[in-house]
Order: C-alpha cells, then structure tokens, then sequence
C-alpha cells in the first residue's frame, strides 16, 4: 500500500524556535514511520538573524513557494536586536492573511504531573478549544493617531473582500486622541461560527460558548451575536453566549464548565492566554491558524533569547503544535499519537526525565527523544 507524502515547510525562527522546531520535526517524522506516511520538509532561514544579515523579511517568492505545501510549522518569532512588530507583521501576518487563515485554535487541557492553579474536582476534566475568529475585530489594523483632527484614509485587503474609506474626526476643543477600527462582517463571522460548530460536533457536542460584549458595544458584537446565532442554527447547534468580563471570572471558578469557545479576535487573544495559564502555562500551549488552504502550526511561547541555545527549552508545545499539524493534513491517529505519548511520559517518567521548567534536568533533546520512545512503545502494545 503507497504511504501518503506531505511537504511541509519549516520556519524555525528565533531564539529557541530552532530547537524546540527540531524536536517537533524529529516526533512528526517518527510518527511517520509508526502510522505510515512520509514528510519531506523545507526549511526557510526566515527570522531576526537572517533579516540582520540580509534585510530580507519574508520574499513573495517563498510565499509562492508555500502555496504548494501542505502545512507550515512555526517556531518562535522575535528578538531583541529587532524593533518588535517588524518581524512579526512581516512574517505572522503576511501568512495569515495571504492563506487567508481566519481561524486561530488554542486548545486548553491538563496533563498529569503538569501543575495548574485551579482545583479541578475528581469527577471533572478540563479541556477546552478556543476557536478565535483571525482576520477581523480591532486587530485589523485600521487606526490613526493625531495632535488634533484626524483625517485617515484607509485601505486592506482580506480574503473575503477588499476594505477601502475615510475617517474624519474632529475634537472641539482640540486634543490629542486615537483611533482603532473594530470590523465585522457577516461572511466573516459566519465562516468562523461554522468551524466552531465543526469543532464542537466533532467533540459529541450540541453547544458551544460565544463570548461577546454587546451590552457595551452593540453595534460590533450585538451584530456577531446576531449573524453567529443564525449561523449555529443552520448547523443545527445551540449556542450560549456569555459576556467576555462573566467568563474569564467563571473560567477561573469552574472551567471544566466549559468546552468550545468561539470568540472574535481579541477576546479570543485575552481568553486564550487565560486558559493557557490555567492548563499548565505556555510549556504545554500549542497553536494552530488555518482556513479553507494551507495552515500554520506554532508554540505559543515567545523565543525566550535569554536560555537559546542552552538545551534547556521545553518542546512539548511545538511538539503538541506538531500533533495539530497533523490532525489538520488528516493523519488523525498520528496526531493523537504523540498527544498520548504526551501525555505518558509525562505522567510515568522519572521527575528527573523531565523538562527543566517541569521540575527535571531533561534537555530539549533528551525529552524529544523520550517522547518518541514512548510512541513506539504505545504503537506497539
């Protein structure tokens, strides 16, 4: 029987984004050999040492180049020698809205021996998915700042649609004042509550989570409510909504309450982090942008400079981030392979085989391998 064959393209990025992308790498290739596929990957030099050096950012012609691959997997981006928000506008958001990769899925669950601060009860498990809309919101960067007036011409384009108008405000009597745009559309949200009901049907459910605020803003998230509500009928799914300020103060009391939860952008950024720390912290954090093409799979946490190229970095999120990766081309037993093994070895290894933030003396090499080992040993039992 032939082996399915992905290409994949790597951005290792900066500070410890080449080391924990390694081991993310070496896990996704010896799940391969487990489950029956081949990935061959290629690897870009995109990140601060390679725009130091050469002024490049990220050429057209490797976006180009992606447009035939099957996946991205992301390490780290950013570095103090780099004024921040270069490198990540150039290189983040320059592939999320060429792919148009309007859904950003956190998920949030325990893993044993992995500290977190909440007391989840005997008989409850946590284990969320945050499903953030990606492309729209006060993220779009649509905003002006002045002495004065404002007058702001402003122009963008998504994949949906192309933006374009002008803004003119006036303060009597005059000050200094800022602007950001939030927009909604409705093919947006409804784009984005489809795969929310997606997600949540794949997980058994009949209801989802959305936060919103339209007590006080109605115009932007009164409409949400409005367009993602029809939207969940159609695919015969209830939806509760809950006000953003309510549900970060419940999800910290009780959020095993909790499943899928659809949010706009930037309550999706908020609630995201929020449960990243009640589920064990970045360590454990993996990430996943994607939409109709090609997807982009990443760790959550920064680069970390300070401990780069010290062996001492957790890979298990670029690991978990992996696992995404593989879900999302279809190799759904290999993905929820190395989340088993995981989540294995962490519950049965010695505290000293552990990562150091975990507690042991492990290298980021050292836990890869003891992941992949127990992956073969679970395949085979």
């Amino acid at each position: 029987m032939s082996r399915n064959k992905y290409t994949i393209a790597q951005i290792a990025g900066d500070g410890i984004g080449p080391e924990v992308i390694g081991e993310a790498r070496k896990v996704a290739d010896a799940a391969g050999e487990i489950y029956g596929f081949d990935i061959k990957w290629v690897e870009y030099p995109f990140g601060a040492s390679h725009y130091i050096k050469t002024g490049e950012i990220l050429p057209g012609k490797a976006v180009k180049e992606m447009e035939e691959m099957d996946a991205i997997l992301l390490g780290a981006i950013g570095d103090p020698r780099v004024k921040p928000g270069i490198l990540e506008r150039g290189i983040l958001l320059t592939l999320r809205f060429h792919f148009d990769m309007y859904t950003n899925l956190r998920p949030a669950k325990t893993f044993p021996r992995v500290p977190i601060p909440v007391k989840i009860p005997g008989d409850k498990t946590l284990d969320i998915l945050v499903v953030r809309e990606n492309t729209e919101d006060l993220y779009m960067g649509l905003g002006a700042s002045s002495e004065k007036d404002i007058s702001y011409d402003m122009s963008l384009t998504r994949g949906l649609y192309d933006l374009s108008g002008r803004l003119d405000l006036k303060l009597e009597p005059s000050s200094p004042m800022a602007v950001q745009l939030g927009i909604a559309s409705e093919k947006g949200i409804r784009r984005i509550t489809a795969r929310a009901c997606k997600e949540a049907a794949s997980r058994g459910l009949e209801t989802f989570t959305l936060a919103s605020k339209s007590n006080a803003m109605p115009q932007l998230y009164g409409f949400w409510e409005e367009i993602a509500a029809s939207e969940a009928e159609k695919h015969n799914m209830k939806m509760k909504t809950v006000n953003v300020d309510a549900l970060c103060y419940h999800l910290v009391r009780n959020p095993w309450e909790y499943d899928v939860i659809l949010c706009p952008n930037l309550f999706g950024d908020i609630v995201s982090d929020l449960l990243a720390g009640i589920s064990g912290g970045l360590g454990v954090a993996a990430g996943a942008n994607c939409g109709d093409r090609i997807g982009m799979y990443e760790p959550i946490h920064g680069s970390a400079p300070d401990i780069a190229g010290q062996e001492k970095a957790n890979p298990i999120a670029a690991i978990l981030s992996a696992s995404l990766l593989l879900s999302s081309i279809g190799e759904t037993s290999a993905a929820k392979g190395i989340e088993k093994a995981v989540s294995e070895y962490l519950e049965f290894s010695d505290e000293k085989h552990l990562p150091l933030e975990m507690g042991g003396n492990a290298s980021t090499n050292e836990t890869g391998i003891k992941i992949i080992s127990m992956m073969s040993k679970l395949q085979n039992i």
